[in-house]
């Protein structure tokens, strides 16, 4: 999520601003340059031959619900010369419920160029596997509120463990997100969750921080 740095308040979390942007509609700016923003560091460290793992961009459902969504993307995409292959678009579980027959195309379209797609914060929503299918998803990410209390809290073990069991059943991918102990990665990987996101591994970091840890090819998290 992208962080705003106040030149009198510092650092803004995305909770703080992020749902008057999405009411103001100024989210659609925020969220154009945000891709752009990435993208041009995608394209920045593919030059210096780093070999950059897949950078997922929060999509917002009033981007998803705009007319030209497909083209801004398809244009952000040849514009800074990226491997549409590395791109990940994170969408939100409620668009799933808007099954609009130009929008579902519009994503089958960027899938075609290469781009993927994945359910942000999943099980907190509304979606059910009849949407799911209709939509070129690839992803899901349990949401941080069901592994804040993993491996202790039994509502939570067994939600994370249905939702990786059921991702593997419709031959998804599944990422658990917030995952900050040791204890957490454990039980995620006794359950087979094939990618771990959180601070474990690293706190958000700016460009030129990722890319050394790009160099080095790897995260170690602490003992």
């Amino acid at each position: 999520l992208v962080r705003w740095q106040h030149p009198e308040r510092g650092m803004i979390s995305p909770a703080a601003f992020i749902p008057v942007a999405e009411d103001s509609g100024l989210i659609l700016a925020i969220g154009d340059s945000v891709l752009r923003t990435a993208c041009r560091h995608m394209r920045t460290w593919q030059e210096k031959g780093l070999d950059i793992p897949r950078v997922a961009v929060n999509v917002s459902a009033r981007q998803l619900r705009s007319h030209d969504f497909l083209e801004s993307v398809a244009a952000i995409i040849a514009e800074t010369g990226i491997d549409a292959d590395r791109l990940e678009l994170e969408l939100t579980e409620s668009i799933l419920m808007e099954p609009d027959a130009q929008r579902i195309d519009a994503f089958h379209r960027l899938r075609t160029l290469g781009v993927h797609f994945s359910i942000d914060d999943f099980g907190t929503g509304y979606s059910s596997l009849s949407y799911i299918k209709r939509f070129p998803i690839g992803m899901l990410k349990i949401d941080q509120s069901f592994v804040r209390g993993l491996p202790d809290n039994g509502d939570d073990a067994g939600i994370t463990t249905a939702i990786i069991a059921m991702a593997s059943s419709l031959g998804l991918e599944v990422i658990a997100e917030g995952v900050e102990t040791r204890a957490q990665l454990e039980f995620l990987r006794q359950e087979k969750c094939q990618k771990i996101q959180g601070y474990l591994f690293s706190k958000p970091l700016p460009p030129a921080e990722m890319e050394d840890l790009l160099r080095l090819g790897r995260i170690t998290p602490p003992m």
